[in-house]
């Protein structure tokens, strides 16, 4: 059983930072993949970021130089640090896991993960 538990959001005004954790229990993130999804009210699930087992990172061209994946093997836990925040970044957070096996083209789809955490509010309002 994989159990994924996230911390870090909250409220935040335009321009600001907030770094979001996941921390894995049951998967090792030496040999699988994490990601990071967003959804927004009335909006569908998206992706937004993913780190492979071998440190490879992919970001969605919306948050692509403003949000940064990584990871702490030591700790076994997942970071999204997002920088320069807007309004349309306003959403719940899930991290989930895939297995090592995922290939690279999978990682912005929700069904390659198979397992999530609860998710994390994240308001970026003035």
């Amino acid at each position: 059983q994989v159990n994924l538990i996230e911390s870090g959001g909250g409220l935040v005004q335009p321009g600001g930072s907030l770094t979001l954790s996941c921390a894995a229990s049951g998967r090792t993130l030496r040999s699988s993949g994490m990601g990071w999804f967003r959804q927004a009210p009335g909006k569908e699930r998206e992706f937004a970021a993913a780190i492979r087992s071998n440190g490879a990172t992919y970001y969605a061209s919306s948050v692509k130089g403003r949000f940064t994946i990584s990871r702490d093997l030591a700790k076994n836990t997942a970071h999204l640090q997002m920088n320069s925040l807007k309004p349309e970044d306003t959403a719940v957070y899930y991290c989930a896991s895939t297995s090592g096996r995922t290939i690279a083209s999978m990682f912005s789809s929700p069904s390659a993960y198979d397992y999530w955490g609860q998710g994390t509010q994240v308001t970026v309002s003035s």
